[in-house]
């Protein structure tokens, strides 16, 4: 009888004990990571980088850097314990990696980029259609997409690898870019809408085959095109300068987009 109510004894005790180090081991485990450090390195292109958004860094000079940027703004809504902003506007993959990778180490733990629409063609591309009318537009757009199905893939290989080679531990999210224009829309001049919907084929195979290669990669991708649907040039509320001054700014986000376009993409994913 005393051996049976020692037992019991012992196994109450052995019970407490293991809730009270459970409860320690558990409050220890969320104390550990509430205070692990995070260390963000945002690179890519001028969608990255914030052109068009306004209030440009002094310092980054023809990159172009804006405090209004969706990195910024994460950084700004979040204070990781470092930041480094890279992203550089006109930038190409191979811009990337001899670039913009010298932030990234094993103590990197969040990586942001956009990155291809450049490579691409997309300012030669716009400038074609612009200037050129529908039946060059067509030519030019078609050029592009050959390049998104042949060479891209590779490019974006060859810059994530060098990504998770430099931050092997860190969280990537690649982010797409979104639809150029809301068709049959409020524009009454300027593109024809063949061209129009022509360039927004051409965002949705860089916008999927962006998504292909991250994925292939182990990597998150955001893609925008929901956040901006309704927001396109055209649509009487858009988000996306059409040709503006300083035209270098001409189809890239607002400050809006960034804000209110890419920002919640990232936000939700990081």
């Amino acid at each position: 009888m005393r051996l049976r109510r020692f037992t019991r004894a012992a196994a109450t005790a052995a019970l407490a004990l293991g809730i009270t180090l459970g409860g320690t081991l558990t409050a220890s485990a969320q104390t550990a990571g509430t205070l692990a450090a995070e260390h963000y390195v945002a690179l890519g292109d001028s969608y990255s980088s914030g052109a068009g958004a306004g209030s440009y860094d002094p310092a980054s000079g023809d990159c172009r850097r804006s405090t209004r940027a969706y990195p910024e703004l994460w950084a700004a809504a979040h204070s990781p314990d470092s930041f480094s902003f890279t992203a550089c506007s006109g930038a190409r993959t191979t811009d990337v990696i001899n670039g913009q990778l010298g932030p990234l180490d094993e103590q990197t733990t969040l990586v942001t980029i956009s990155i291809g629409g450049n490579d691409a063609g997309f300012a030669d591309t716009m400038t074609t259609c612009v200037l050129q009318g529908t039946s060059a537009c067509l030519a030019r757009v078609a050029q592009a997409n050959e390049y998104i199905d042949s060479t891209l893939p590779g490019r974006l290989d060859a810059v994530y690898k060098a990504i998770r080679s430099q931050a092997p531990h860190a969280h990537v999210v690649v982010l797409g870019y979104p639809r150029m224009y809301q068709l049959n829309g409020s524009c009454w001049f300027g593109l024809s809408e063949q061209s129009r919907a022509a360039i927004n084929s051409a965002s949705d195979n860089l916008s999927e085959e962006t998504a292909k290669r991250a994925a292939d990669h182990g990597f998150t991708y955001g893609d925008v095109r929901p956040a901006f649907s309704g927001h396109e040039i055209c649509s009487g509320d858009s988000w996306l300068h059409s040709v503006t001054w300083p035209v270098n700014d001409s189809y890239h986000p607002t400050a809006e987009g960034q804000s209110r376009g890419y920002y919640p993409v990232l936000n939700g994913l990081a």
